[in-house]
């Protein structure tokens, strides 16, 4: 699929999460299939963008493209100049974050709360797609189904952003009030892929090769973003990727293949945070690959008073040589309980 004159590897992308998706993460999430993966949330504010985190956040160096950054805000203008900027450091998509459901984003008006003010989200994407146009950049914008259950307003909206140049939208399946609780839901996203002639992208419980399947053939999407279900299991992409296109599902993971990416990643992870923030912020990452492993609760403690690099990046590697003694192969996840009403054929 494309994204304006830009080709995407495939259908399959990586949600932006803040903390998450780091240019180590996003570069073993492609490494495993998925075709397009988003930066994390960057503020709009030119006060924080030469912050440390606001830095890291921008830096793609080895990335393969499209480079694609995440900008979140609510003044127009801000906006505009937060794209110019990201362009500058070698974005090649701008995505506007009108998804995130944060109380301390929504508090400031930005992210999801921009969908309760149309007229300001409208205001700002033309403004965007002003500044981007003149660079041949492309603008997407990530958005939930509406503030709250009584006001799903996503498929008004998807029809003025189109309207007014963005050339792809990602919807998931939930409204602001509801956060991640409960379950999504499809039928506003296959509403909006009706209303509009750009891509729509699904996201929400999209944590199976099957409901990835089932997703796309009830909504009619184009691509489904995961987010959640890539933690600790960044192979989930090459598993939807084959069952898609072979309808059979992938054998689990070898523990030994398991351990070389986690500890790959973990270096990629310490070089690029260095040792003192590396080491903690990697305890995560090393968290939800073990989740559901023999021992995975005693190793997490003994995990969290370890605050050397070295000595954690051993203690993983000790911790796998052990269960492969075990077993051959880490466990498939089973797929959460969902229910079947959410996909039940739209018409």
């Amino acid at each position: 699929m494309h994204i304006g004159h830009l080709l995407l590897a495939n259908k399959l992308f990586v949600a932006p999460m803040a903390g998450v998706t780091d240019r180590p993460f996003r570069q073993l999430c492609k490494r495993l299939g998925a075709g397009y993966a988003v930066s994390e949330m960057v503020s709009s504010r030119p006060d924080l963008w030469h912050t440390a985190k606001t830095t890291r956040r921008a830096d793609h160096a080895g990335e393969s493209g499209p480079i694609a950054v995440q900008i979140a805000g609510t003044d127009p203008a801000l906006m505009a100049d937060a794209a110019r900027h990201n362009i500058d450091g070698g974005a090649q998509i701008i995505d506007i974050n009108m998804g995130c459901p944060a109380k301390k984003v929504c508090n400031q008006w930005a992210g999801s709360a921009l969908m309760q003010d149309e007229p300001l989200a409208l205001a700002i994407v033309q403004a965007v797609v002003a500044a981007c146009a003149p660079r041949n950049v492309p603008v997407s914008v990530k958005m939930r189904s509406g503030w709250n259950p009584s006001n799903r307003n996503a498929v008004t909206l998807a029809r003025r952003f189109e309207a007014a140049g963005v050339q792809m939208l990602t919807v998931h399946g939930r409204t602001r009030e509801q956060g991640y609780r409960g379950e999504a839901e499809y039928d506003t996203i296959a509403a909006v892929k009706t209303a509009v002639s750009i891509p729509v992208v699904a996201n929400g419980d999209i944590t199976t090769p099957q409901r990835a399947r089932d997703v796309l053939a009830l909504t009619r999407a184009d691509a489904v973003m995961l987010g959640r279900a890539a933690q600790g299991r960044p192979w989930i992409f090459r598993e939807v990727a084959h069952f898609l296109v072979t309808g059979s599902l992938l054998a689990p993971p070898l523990v030994a293949e398991v351990r070389h990416l986690l500890l790959d990643h973990l270096q990629d992870h310490y070089a690029f945070y260095g040792d003192f923030l590396g080491v903690r912020s990697a305890r995560k990452h090393i968290g939800w690959y073990v989740k559901t492993l023999p021992g995975a609760t005693a190793f997490r403690q003994h995990l969290n008073l370890l605050d050397d690099c070295g000595q954690q990046w051993r203690a993983v590697a000790d911790y796998f040589d052990d269960l492969a003694v075990r077993m051959d192969r880490i466990p498939a996840e089973a797929e959460p309980h969902h229910n079947d009403t959410a996909l039940e054929t739209v018409t």
